[in-house]
């Protein structure tokens, strides 16, 4: 008769305090990872890159916030998290809205004069072309705030990463990730192959040479 399959809660409970601690670190860490590596890529799309990358951050912050409240009573699970990313994807939500909120209100614009053009004969419709250079400056306007958001959560868990690496003596070497942008603090980057990888200054300065 086989054994039913543990989860890692069980494991880590199977081991001494230290391997406790250090199971859970390990687990939390590579979570950490994904979604840093998830976040980026969406960040870089923003530039116009073409990312292949199937990770959904969202999703994986999700599951990252139910397995740590499961992990509490080990301290690894930050009560910051949560509101920090709610606060960000309601600022995502509200970028995008408030971006197809003023297209629909210039293409309105545009189809008034333009009607109004064909019932008078008059060029209203010039008006109307006149104010189509907005579209791309709200284009522009909505991808740096996003571009701030995606960083500002993506520098977020890569602090977490570090902070988790330095308290559990982790190998930093051990939870590299692959990253898009090469302007993050507290990282080391380096280019294997075509791909560009990031390693946390676990106990460096900061850098992001």
């Amino acid at each position: 008769m086989t054994e039913p399959i543990k989860d890692s809660v069980e494991v880590a409970l199977d081991l001494d305090e230290k391997e406790v601690y250090s199971h859970i670190a390990h687990e939390s860490a590579e979570d950490i990872i994904r979604i840093i590596s998830s976040l980026d890529a969406e960040r870089a799309k923003l530039h116009g890159e073409v990312i292949y990358y199937k990770d959904d951050w969202d999703d994986l912050i999700r599951e990252r916030i139910a397995k740590g409240k499961r992990h509490t009573a080990f301290d690894f699970y930050n009560p910051a998290l949560l509101d920090i990313w709610e606060q960000k994807v309601k600022e995502i939500k509200e970028a995008k809205k408030r971006e197809k909120g003023l297209y629909a209100a210039i293409g309105g614009a545009i189809g008034m004069t333009a009607l109004a053009s064909f019932f008078t004969g008059q060029p209203y419709f010039i008006i109307g072309l006149a104010i189509l250079p907005a579209v791309l400056l709200i284009r522009d306007s909505t991808r740096e705030k996003l571009d701030l958001i995606y960083y500002e959560l993506t520098q977020f868990f890569i602090d977490e990463l570090t902070e988790l690496v330095e308290k559990h003596s982790l190998q930093p070497e051990r939870y590299k990730f692959k990253i898009f942008s090469g302007d993050y603090f507290g990282v080391e980057t380096k280019r294997v192959g075509t791909g560009l990888f990031a390693i946390v200054n676990a106990g460096k300065s900061e850098s992001n040479d």
